[in-house]
């Protein structure tokens, strides 16, 4: 009989890949203005993301499937508003809008991601990537460092839609993370037997693979404070970096 395999799921962008180029792009564009009135490039991209992500899900919840970059965009005047920019249309103009947003095209990896992985295989895991994104555009964050991520173990969410029909706003929501329908066809890739890792920089994703029956490791590098007390979950593994991550992974995994 073929012995249990050890698999881990990786949440990709926020946690594989760092936002840092974004923020670059928005200090590059508009950061000595900005400074003009107490806000950094780092809090203004990360409440556009925020807010971004919200509006965005407050569409497909009614039903209405707006790109997601189509939303980001949008958002960007309001989100300077709120920063405490009174008049933001004669603050910035749309095409330093844009090229702020340009920068969230060329994301990179995060350091030592690359460490973290490889000392996953060595230790026979089976790397897994799982996006709300499409393949084509998250793959490329890997083919850019030069990191062969095999296109059969990048998956999207949205393969788990049906295939035979245009998807209402409800159906993509109940495909997205963290519903429970987005981690259970991960889960149903692996025989029972096998070790099931998810990993993330995101603790509202990685405490809704723990529920969904993952073992959970989170990575503080991104959002610095757990605020696990919220997510009602034990995470079998937290570390503050990648390559501790996966050492804590590792370690553990002969305990299970």
């Amino acid at each position: 009989m073929e012995s249990p395999k050890k698999h881990v799921v990786f949440d990709v962008v926020g946690t594989c890949v760092s936002f840092d180029a974004f923020f670059d792009a928005i200090e590059q564009s508009i950061g000595q203005k900005l400074r003009t009135h107490n806000v950094t490039a780092k809090f203004l991209g990360f409440a556009w993301m925020q807010a971004a992500e919200l509006e965005h899900t407050m569409l497909l919840m009614s039903g209405r499937n707006t790109p997601y970059k189509e939303v980001f965009k949008a958002l960007f005047y309001r989100v300077l508003f709120m920063a405490g920019i009174e008049d933001p249309r004669s603050f910035a103009t749309d095409e330093e809008r844009d090229r702020c947003q340009a920068g969230y095209s060329q994301l990179e990896l995060r350091p030592g991601c690359r460490e973290m992985m490889e000392k996953l295989k060595d230790n026979g895991f089976t790397i897994w990537c799982l996006t709300t994104g499409d393949t084509e555009r998250v793959g490329g964050y890997f083919r850019r460092a030069g990191y062969d991520m095999p296109a059969d173990k990048l998956v999207s969410c949205h393969e788990f839609l049906p295939q035979d029909s245009s998807p209402s706003g409800a159906a993509l929501l109940a495909a997205m993370k963290p519903s429970m329908e987005s981690y259970k066809p991960m889960l149903d890739k692996f025989a029972p037997e096998d070790q099931k890792w998810f990993a993330a920089a995101h603790m509202w994703d990685v405490s809704a693979a723990v529920k969904a029956g993952f073992h959970g490791a989170y990575c503080s590098i991104y959002e610095k404070e757990s605020c696990i007390e919220i997510f009602n979950t034990e995470m079998a593994v937290i570390a503050d970096t990648l390559p501790e991550m996966a050492d804590k992974m590792i370690a553990m995994s002969t305990n299970i």
